[in-house]
């Protein structure tokens, strides 16, 4: 069985952090990510609450899309 590659610190892309955080996702296995190495994050209590706060953000973000299309369609109907 392959094991998953840890990532290092300068492969990591912005937009592949946890908001900001340490935590990366690769492929479908989180790590916890520094200068100084990498550790995968195994513990399931840890990696569920990484994948709730993930599903978090993402309905955040949709739900800011859409304010914005539903202001964007209003501004172009009171033209």
């Amino acid at each position: 069985m392959s094991h998953p590659v840890p990532p290092t610190w300068a492969s990591v892309r912005p937009a592949e952090r946890l908001a900001g955080t340490p935590a990366v996702r690769r492929d479908g296995h989180w790590w916890l990510v520094s200068p100084t190495g990498s550790l995968p994050a195994s513990n399931p209590v840890i990696t569920s609450e990484l994948n709730r706060f993930v599903a978090d953000l993402d309905s955040a973000d949709r739900a800011v899309a859409q304010l914005n299309a539903n202001r964007g369609a209003a501004h172009e109907v009171s033209r």
